[in-house]
């Protein structure tokens, strides 16, 4: 089964239509996004509605969690609070209610899918080897998924070794048929690792590889639409930076 994984699309219609663009190129068995549809950005319904689309499955991430009153808002940073807020005021009943069926964790074909980490699928940031070992040992199954972190990352665990994690990039493409793995796709919405372009994975299941994918999308509609939208000034000048 070859599976396109989304994560973290935040609001940003932008960089998801950019990627469902690419996605379709490639004509995967299915999509699979692994939660925060909503929150920082400025498209909440748009993105809500390609998901529900395009997505065979999707997760609950923790900004979906703050969008529907399951997590309190002080919980979160200003900027992504208010956020929030915004959010919960212009999202459609029949989104919010969408939303609010969400859950944080699941599985699909033998895979571990979490929006945080298998020990804590809504607040852990699995972004060193040492955590990665931590939720190696706790995850049932032999590869999971995970966002939340907005990096895209793998952490891998050979048979009777310790485990180690890599940053990974566009183009990147791992055999992960040996050994126990974590696999981060990045962020569509709002990447955090430098490179500003959407970024996604790509998993083939019967070769058992995995590919980092990028896809450039009109960042500045984007910026422009969190200003019209009079959300914190950082959400859109972030986007540039991919910070």
């Amino acid at each position: 089964m070859l599976v396109a994984i989304l994560s973290d699309i935040h609001g940003n219609r932008h960089a998801l239509e950019a990627v469902l663009e690419d996605v379709a190129k490639l004509e995967p068995t299915e999509t699979w996004c692994l939660g925060d549809v909503v929150g920082y950005g400025a498209d909440p319904n748009a993105c809500v509605e390609l998901v529900r689309r395009h997505c065979e499955l999707t997760l609950a991430g923790n900004h979906d969690l703050a969008v529907t009153g399951e997590l309190p808002l002080d919980e979160f940073s200003r900027g992504a609070a208010l956020a929030a807020q915004w959010t919960q005021e212009v999202i459609e009943p029949d989104a919010l209610d969408w939303l609010s069926q969400l859950r944080p964790q699941g599985e699909r074909a033998g895979l571990g899918l979490y929006h945080a980490s298998p020990r804590d699928p809504v607040w852990e940031y699995v972004v060193s080897a040492l955590l990665a070992e931590l939720c190696l040992d706790a995850q049932p199954q032999r590869l999971s998924l995970v966002g939340h972190s907005h990096v895209a990352l793998s952490f891998w665990r050979p048979e009777g070794e310790v485990a180690s994690g890599e940053r990974r990039y566009g183009g990147d493409i791992l055999d992960v048929a040996p050994g126990e793995w974590l696999l981060n796709p990045g962020s569509v919405g709002q990447p955090r690792d430098g490179d500003p372009r959407a970024a996604w994975l790509l998993l083939d299941t019967e070769r058992w590889s995995a590919a980092w994918m990028r896809s450039p999308y009109d960042i500045k509609g984007a910026q422009t639409a969190i200003r019209e939208a009079r959300l914190p000034d950082s959400l859109a000048e972030r986007l540039q930076y991919g910070q």
